[in-house]
């Protein structure tokens, strides 16, 4: 089995991780065009625990989401990409707007988002926390984003054609 997971594989390996007593983390995104700041944001939510889970929007969700330019890099590239680093452990897309679903079939011990998210808001902290886990926000590296890299290639495709 690779590091890209089914649902329903996510939930036997968190089965046996929990066996282990290995904390599990869990966050989420589209991660469409990744970058420098996924990357800080990643690692800082694996040095919470041991095992990294990342849950991926699918294409359908992504669309639904961002609009119907996005993603732009389709869903198992991005599950392949974030697969391929070091400090994620698995990868299991999802094709609901949210991961509540998600966290609830695996209930990790640690949830994870981005500073722009209140930890009050966060999906699925009430799973997390009711089963004595907590809940994280990550600050973000300043200006990295996917939108402002979509945007900068936009600018320099109109100058260059």
């Amino acid at each position: 089995m690779g590091k890209v997971v089914s649902r329903a594989d996510l939930v036997n390996i968190r089965s046996e991780l929990k066996k282990e007593k290995r904390r599990v983390v869990f966050t989420n995104g589209c991660f469409d065009i990744l970058h420098r700041g996924h990357i800080d944001y990643l690692t800082k939510a694996k040095a919470l625990g041991d095992v990294l889970v990342v849950g991926i929007n699918d294409d359908n969700s992504v669309r639904r989401l961002k609009g119907s330019a996005r993603p732009i890099i389709e869903q198992d590239d991005r599950a392949a990409v974030l697969a391929a680093l070091a400090v994620v452990d698995f990868v299991c897309l999802f094709s609901e707007d949210t991961p509540y679903e998600l966290i609830q079939a695996i209930v990790p011990d640690i949830l994870v988002k981005g500073a722009d998210w209140s930890v009050h808001d966060i999906v699925g902290k009430d799973i997390v926390e009711a089963a004595g886990g907590s809940v994280h926000a990550i600050e973000f590296l300043p200006n990295r984003s996917t939108s402002n890299i979509i945007k900068k290639i936009i600018q320099t495709a109109a100058t260059c054609l």
